[in-house]
Protein backbone atom coordinates (compact mmCIF):
# COMPACT_ATOMS: atom_id res chain seq x y z
CA UNK A 1 0.00 0.00 0.00
CA UNK A 2 2.85 2.35 1.04
CA UNK A 3 4.59 2.35 -2.70
CA UNK A 4 1.17 4.25 -4.16
CA UNK A 5 2.53 6.73 -1.92
CA UNK A 6 5.98 6.84 -3.19
CA UNK A 7 7.32 9.67 -4.70
CA UNK A 8 10.62 8.23 -5.80
CA UNK A 9 12.32 9.26 -9.12
CA UNK A 10 10.02 12.39 -9.16
CA UNK A 11 10.82 16.28 -9.19
CA UNK A 12 8.91 18.11 -7.30
CA UNK A 13 9.06 22.62 -6.91
CA UNK A 14 8.03 24.57 -4.05
CA UNK A 15 7.44 28.04 -4.19
CA UNK A 16 8.03 29.81 -0.42
CA UNK A 17 9.03 26.63 0.70
CA UNK A 18 11.49 28.73 3.43
CA UNK A 19 8.60 29.24 4.96
CA UNK A 20 6.66 27.50 8.35
CA UNK A 21 4.54 25.32 6.11
CA UNK A 22 6.33 25.45 2.89
CA UNK A 23 9.03 23.77 4.47
CA UNK A 24 7.16 21.22 5.99
CA UNK A 25 5.48 20.23 3.19
CA UNK A 26 8.81 20.06 0.86
CA UNK A 27 10.50 17.86 3.84
CA UNK A 28 7.16 16.18 3.60
CA UNK A 29 8.12 15.64 -0.20
CA UNK A 30 11.59 14.61 0.27
CA UNK A 31 11.05 11.91 2.73
CA UNK A 32 8.51 10.64 0.17
CA UNK A 33 11.63 10.04 -2.42
CA UNK A 34 11.37 13.18 -4.32
CA UNK A 35 14.25 15.40 -5.43
CA UNK A 36 12.81 18.87 -3.80
CA UNK A 37 13.35 22.10 -5.65
CA UNK A 38 13.28 24.38 -2.79
CA UNK A 39 12.43 28.08 -4.18
CA UNK A 40 12.38 31.55 -1.93
CA UNK A 41 14.12 34.71 -3.40
CA UNK A 42 17.81 34.26 -3.22
CA UNK A 43 19.74 30.81 -2.68
CA UNK A 44 20.68 31.74 0.68
CA UNK A 45 17.33 31.42 1.94
CA UNK A 46 17.07 27.78 0.74
CA UNK A 47 20.00 26.78 1.98
CA UNK A 48 19.13 26.26 6.02
CA UNK A 49 16.38 23.67 4.39
CA UNK A 50 18.32 22.06 1.94
CA UNK A 51 20.92 21.14 4.23
CA UNK A 52 17.95 20.00 6.63
CA UNK A 53 16.68 17.66 4.01
CA UNK A 54 20.30 16.27 3.10
CA UNK A 55 21.06 15.65 6.51
CA UNK A 56 17.73 13.40 6.49
CA UNK A 57 18.82 11.73 3.96
CA UNK A 58 17.07 13.81 0.94
CA UNK A 59 17.57 15.30 -1.78
CA UNK A 60 16.84 18.80 -2.52
CA UNK A 61 18.72 21.60 -4.59
CA UNK A 62 17.62 25.41 -4.88
CA UNK A 63 15.59 27.44 -7.22
CA UNK A 64 15.69 30.59 -6.04
CA UNK A 65 13.83 33.21 -8.26
CA UNK A 66 10.81 35.93 -7.58
CA UNK A 67 7.36 34.40 -8.03
CA UNK A 68 6.03 37.89 -9.11
CA UNK A 69 9.12 38.62 -11.83
CA UNK A 70 8.22 36.70 -14.98
CA UNK A 71 12.17 36.97 -16.40
CA UNK A 72 12.91 35.08 -13.16
CA UNK A 73 10.14 32.67 -13.68
CA UNK A 74 11.42 31.86 -17.49
CA UNK A 75 14.77 32.30 -16.61
CA UNK A 76 14.47 28.81 -14.17
CA UNK A 77 12.59 27.23 -16.58
CA UNK A 78 14.71 27.37 -19.40
CA UNK A 79 17.69 26.41 -17.73
CA UNK A 80 15.89 23.42 -16.85
CA UNK A 81 15.27 22.88 -20.63
CA UNK A 82 12.39 20.25 -20.50
CA UNK A 83 13.56 18.32 -17.44
CA UNK A 84 10.53 17.23 -16.21
CA UNK A 85 9.10 18.69 -12.98
CA UNK A 86 6.23 15.79 -11.71
CA UNK A 87 4.92 18.20 -8.84
CA UNK A 88 4.52 21.82 -8.46
CA UNK A 89 3.27 23.49 -5.62
CA UNK A 90 2.13 26.77 -5.41
CA UNK A 91 2.44 28.10 -2.17
CA UNK A 92 4.21 31.26 -1.66
CA UNK A 93 2.32 34.01 -0.28
CA UNK A 94 3.41 37.11 1.51
CA UNK A 95 0.84 40.01 2.95
CA UNK A 96 -0.53 41.85 5.89
CA UNK A 97 -3.44 41.86 8.36
CA UNK A 98 -6.20 44.55 8.33
CA UNK A 99 -10.02 44.94 7.82
CA UNK A 100 -11.91 46.48 5.26
CA UNK A 101 -11.73 49.71 6.98
CA UNK A 102 -8.11 49.43 7.02
CA UNK A 103 -7.64 48.16 3.42
CA UNK A 104 -6.36 50.06 0.18
CA UNK A 105 -7.14 49.05 -2.89
CA UNK A 106 -3.27 48.41 -3.57
CA UNK A 107 -3.68 45.63 -1.31
CA UNK A 108 -5.65 43.40 -2.90
CA UNK A 109 -4.01 43.86 -6.08
CA UNK A 110 -0.63 42.89 -4.05
CA UNK A 111 -2.54 40.24 -3.02
CA UNK A 112 -3.63 39.12 -6.01
CA UNK A 113 -0.59 38.92 -7.86
CA UNK A 114 1.07 36.67 -5.36
CA UNK A 115 -1.83 34.13 -4.77
CA UNK A 116 -3.34 33.61 -8.01
CA UNK A 117 -1.02 35.17 -11.37
CA UNK A 118 2.02 34.13 -9.50
CA UNK A 119 0.28 30.29 -9.89
CA UNK A 120 -0.63 31.01 -13.40
CA UNK A 121 2.76 32.31 -13.97
CA UNK A 122 4.33 28.89 -12.83
CA UNK A 123 2.34 26.70 -14.52
CA UNK A 124 2.14 28.36 -18.09
CA UNK A 125 6.27 28.48 -17.70
CA UNK A 126 6.22 24.83 -16.07
CA UNK A 127 4.08 23.17 -18.73
CA UNK A 128 7.00 21.90 -20.64
CA UNK A 129 8.13 20.71 -17.75
CA UNK A 130 5.02 19.00 -16.62
CA UNK A 131 3.93 17.52 -19.92
CA UNK A 132 7.73 16.21 -19.77
CA UNK A 133 6.42 14.42 -16.71
CA UNK A 134 3.83 12.92 -18.00
CA UNK A 135 5.51 11.88 -20.90
CA UNK A 136 7.81 9.56 -18.53
CA UNK A 137 5.36 8.87 -15.77
CA UNK A 138 2.19 9.28 -17.28
CA UNK A 139 0.75 11.80 -14.80
CA UNK A 140 1.90 15.27 -13.25
CA UNK A 141 0.66 17.12 -10.17
CA UNK A 142 0.34 20.51 -9.89
CA UNK A 143 -0.72 21.82 -5.55
CA UNK A 144 -2.01 25.11 -5.01
CA UNK A 145 -2.12 26.31 -1.15
CA UNK A 146 -5.09 27.88 -0.39
CA UNK A 147 -7.03 28.72 2.78
CA UNK A 148 -10.46 27.91 4.65
CA UNK A 149 -10.58 32.07 4.47
CA UNK A 150 -11.37 31.40 0.78
CA UNK A 151 -14.56 29.49 1.63
CA UNK A 152 -15.27 31.28 5.11
CA UNK A 153 -14.68 34.57 6.23
CA UNK A 154 -12.82 34.96 9.50
CA UNK A 155 -14.15 36.00 12.72
CA UNK A 156 -12.65 39.10 13.76
CA UNK A 157 -13.66 38.97 16.92
CA UNK A 158 -11.03 36.02 17.81
CA UNK A 159 -8.43 39.48 16.83
CA UNK A 160 -7.17 41.79 19.54
CA UNK A 161 -7.26 44.62 16.65
CA UNK A 162 -7.93 45.71 13.26
CA UNK A 163 -4.40 45.22 11.95
CA UNK A 164 -3.90 41.97 13.22
CA UNK A 165 -7.30 40.67 11.70
CA UNK A 166 -6.85 37.89 8.72
CA UNK A 167 -7.64 40.26 5.98
CA UNK A 168 -10.46 40.56 2.88
CA UNK A 169 -8.35 40.60 0.48
CA UNK A 170 -6.17 37.58 1.69
CA UNK A 171 -9.49 35.63 2.08
CA UNK A 172 -10.39 36.98 -1.47
CA UNK A 173 -7.42 36.12 -3.30
CA UNK A 174 -7.53 32.63 -1.65
CA UNK A 175 -11.15 32.15 -3.03
CA UNK A 176 -10.40 33.18 -6.73
CA UNK A 177 -7.20 30.45 -6.63
CA UNK A 178 -10.04 27.74 -5.46
CA UNK A 179 -12.19 28.93 -8.02
CA UNK A 180 -8.89 28.85 -10.97
CA UNK A 181 -7.81 25.70 -9.88
CA UNK A 182 -10.90 24.08 -10.98
CA UNK A 183 -10.69 25.82 -14.58
CA UNK A 184 -7.02 25.02 -14.71
CA UNK A 185 -8.30 21.34 -13.89
CA UNK A 186 -10.58 21.50 -16.79
CA UNK A 187 -8.44 22.35 -18.65
CA UNK A 188 -5.24 20.22 -18.50
CA UNK A 189 -6.65 17.29 -17.26
CA UNK A 190 -7.17 15.58 -20.52
CA UNK A 191 -3.17 15.64 -20.59
CA UNK A 192 -3.00 13.51 -17.30
CA UNK A 193 -2.10 16.99 -15.48
CA UNK A 194 -4.00 16.62 -12.42
CA UNK A 195 -4.79 19.91 -11.03
CA UNK A 196 -5.93 20.53 -7.02
CA UNK A 197 -5.61 22.51 -3.58
CA UNK A 198 -5.41 22.84 -0.35
CA UNK A 199 -7.51 25.02 1.69
CA UNK A 200 -5.68 24.88 4.89
CA UNK A 201 -7.05 25.75 8.45
CA UNK A 202 -5.96 27.44 11.89
CA UNK A 203 -1.85 26.90 11.73
CA UNK A 204 -0.34 29.31 13.64
CA UNK A 205 3.19 29.24 14.08
CA UNK A 206 5.53 28.38 16.83
CA UNK A 207 6.65 31.39 17.91
CA UNK A 208 2.82 32.36 18.39
CA UNK A 209 1.89 29.48 19.82
CA UNK A 210 4.49 29.98 22.85
CA UNK A 211 3.71 33.62 22.61
CA UNK A 212 0.14 33.97 22.57
CA UNK A 213 -1.27 31.20 24.51
CA UNK A 214 -5.00 33.39 24.84
CA UNK A 215 -5.33 33.74 20.95
CA UNK A 216 -4.42 29.76 20.72
CA UNK A 217 -6.96 29.06 23.27
CA UNK A 218 -9.44 30.76 21.03
CA UNK A 219 -8.82 29.27 17.76
CA UNK A 220 -8.34 25.87 19.33
CA UNK A 221 -12.35 26.54 20.97
CA UNK A 222 -13.47 26.95 17.13
CA UNK A 223 -11.56 23.68 16.08
CA UNK A 224 -14.37 20.84 15.98
CA UNK A 225 -10.99 18.51 16.99
CA UNK A 226 -10.49 21.05 20.20
CA UNK A 227 -6.65 22.25 18.83
CA UNK A 228 -4.52 24.29 16.25
CA UNK A 229 -2.80 22.12 13.47
CA UNK A 230 0.85 21.60 13.25
CA UNK A 231 3.07 22.00 10.66
CA UNK A 232 4.16 17.79 10.58
CA UNK A 233 0.17 17.16 9.69
CA UNK A 234 0.76 19.50 6.60
CA UNK A 235 2.69 16.38 4.74
CA UNK A 236 0.33 13.70 4.26
CA UNK A 237 -2.07 16.41 2.37
CA UNK A 238 1.12 17.16 0.45
CA UNK A 239 1.96 14.11 -0.38
CA UNK A 240 -1.24 12.06 -0.99
CA UNK A 241 -1.81 14.84 -3.57
CA UNK A 242 1.69 14.71 -5.19
CA UNK A 243 1.60 10.77 -5.77
CA UNK A 244 -0.35 8.01 -7.16
CA UNK A 245 -2.75 7.62 -4.67
CA UNK A 246 -4.77 10.42 -5.71
CA UNK A 247 -4.59 9.30 -9.60
CA UNK A 248 -8.59 10.20 -10.19
CA UNK A 249 -7.88 13.51 -7.86
CA UNK A 250 -8.38 16.37 -9.83
CA UNK A 251 -10.17 19.74 -9.62
CA UNK A 252 -10.61 19.24 -5.74
CA UNK A 253 -9.99 21.44 -2.63
CA UNK A 254 -9.12 19.16 0.20
CA UNK A 255 -9.70 21.21 3.10
CA UNK A 256 -7.51 20.63 6.02
CA UNK A 257 -9.19 22.26 9.08
CA UNK A 258 -9.65 20.15 11.67
CA UNK A 259 -13.37 20.48 10.82
CA UNK A 260 -13.43 24.52 11.20
CA UNK A 261 -15.60 24.75 8.21
CA UNK A 262 -17.77 21.98 9.24
CA UNK A 263 -20.01 24.12 11.69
Amino acid sequence: MSSIFSLIGKHALVTGAGGYLGSAMAKALASAGATVHINARSAESCNVLIEDIRRDGGRADAAPFDVNNQQQVDAFFETRGEHPIDILVNNAYKGAGGTIETSAPKDYLDSYEIAVAAPHRLLRASLPALRSAVERSGNASVINIASMYGMVSPDQRNYASAHATNPPFYGAAKAALIQWTRYAACEFGKEGIRVNCISFGPFPRYDVQRQNKGFITTLESRVPMGKVGQADEVGGPVVFLASSASSFVNGANLVVDGGWTAW
